[in-house]
């Protein structure tokens, strides 16, 4: 083998060779970021629905109270229940507007 040969064989080989590595390193650095969302995504899932299965045990506590409970009161906690809450600032304008 002379020199040119072995030069020629190093760009054949050395080229293509670094080409891949770095393609490489780039897909597998694309994949980790992806996962790293995914991964971001499913825990603010997971945030969301424990918020709402927190504020479903508390509706449960409630209506668990009301139906244990008798009289007047019970009454008035379904009437409660049935009004939507107002902001206490639009509570007041609606009133002084009547």
């Amino acid at each position: 083998m002379q020199p040119n040969d072995v030069v020629a064989l190093l760009f054949v080989l050395l080229i293509p060779t670094v080409l891949i590595i770095y393609l490489a390193s780039r897909f597998f650095k694309f994949r980790e970021k992806k996962l790293e969302v995914e991964a971001m995504n499913a825990a603010e899932k997971a945030a969301q629905y424990a918020a709402r299965s927190s504020e479903l045990e508390q509706r449960v506590r409630v209506l668990e109270q009301i139906v244990t409970d008798g009289g007047a009161q019970t009454a008035a906690q379904i009437e409660a229940l049935r009004q939507p809450t107002l902001n206490p600032a639009r509570a007041s304008h609606t009133s002084a507007g009547k």
